[in-house]
């Protein structure tokens, strides 16, 4: 049976159908996959029956996996897994996976495991498209720009609201230090395109003030949060999404009246960011060496 991919919107999102994910992939159908998600930039699978260490080896097709995560804790005995877990914490804002070291993963697959009755989608957003969308003048000023990235900042839930047990995971989290700068717009290393290459982690560009980085940031924002370009997932039992961590944003809206709600992660360590000009990012404070190997 040959692949089929069928669009979910215009601008991303596509069902995969005709290939059993829970065995080994061919040469073939690991290319075809390939293609299909450097043209929709997120894959959605039904009807997998696969566990952590099936995740695990269909990520691997596509290169070399990163630890669950620089700084938080792993599901026990796997390692390369990231619970994803609404009793842990609720990321619901806008993100690209580990933006905060030098060379974030290149792609991200979450298998859904625990689904709440209603509620608890996954926003992803093209950010090729949001770069497509700039106006002119806008376009030219983002390709100039860098932004750093960072772990150590209130990206969730404010001081004041947090309890005893949510202020040890924002300890976890910030336990080691990151700082990167990163182009605001990437370059794909595959395809060429070029994606607004910010997010929740980018707190500040380079050579401005806060006040006026966060001007700037959340107007290229909102490029990247336009109805157009988001697909909006529902999750249903026995799912996989995979989706292009180099040139999307995701969010996971915390609307289901705190009903459980569990994903597994596994990420595809990725080569470093590089601009418009050939210039790689670099990095400024803490060391990801444990995290992930670097993607030729």
């Amino acid at each position: 049976m040959s692949i089929e991919i069928s669009k979910v919107t215009a601008n991303i999102g596509a069902r995969v159908s005709g290939v059993d994910i829970s065995k080994p992939l061919d040469e073939e159908q690991v290319t075809a996959i390939r293609e299909a998600l450097n043209v929709h930039k997120a894959l959605a699978f039904d009807d997998v029956h696969l566990d952590d260490e099936g995740q695990q080896a269909f990520a691997r097709h596509f290169g070399d996996l990163t630890t669950a995560h620089p700084t938080v804790a792993a599901v026990d005995g796997a390692p390369n897994v990231l619970p994803v877990d609404s009793e842990r914490g609720r990321a619901n804002h806008w993100h690209t996976d580990v933006t905060f070291v030098l060379n974030p993963p290149q792609a991200s697959t979450l298998r859904s495991i625990t689904i709440p009755p209603y509620g608890g989608e996954t926003l992803i957003s093209s950010s090729a498209a949001a770069y497509r969308d700039l106006p002119a003048p806008l376009r030219a000023l983002a390709d100039t720009l860098w932004a750093e990235h960072t772990n150590d900042y209130d990206y969730a839930v404010p001081d004041e609201q947090i309890d005893e047990e949510q202020a040890a995971q924002r300890a976890q989290f910030t336990s080691i230090k990151f700082r990167t700068a990163h182009p605001v717009v990437r370059v794909h290393p595959l395809t060429g395109e070029r994606g607004l290459f910010i997010g929740g982690f980018a707190q500040r560009i380079v050579g401005l003030s806060v006040g006026e980085s966060r001007k700037l940031l959340d107007l290229f924002q909102s490029y990247v949060t336009r109805p157009e370009n988001i697909l909006r997932w529902r999750w249903s039992p026995n799912q996989l999404v995979l989706f292009d961590n180099r040139i999307t944003q995701h969010y996971a809206i915390d609307n289901y009246d705190g009903r459980p709600r569990r994903l597994h992660r596994v990420t595809v360590a990725g080569d470093v960011p590089v601009g418009i000009e050939g210039k790689e990012s670099y990095s400024i404070e803490g060391d990801a060496a444990h995290y992930t190997s670097v993607a030729e």
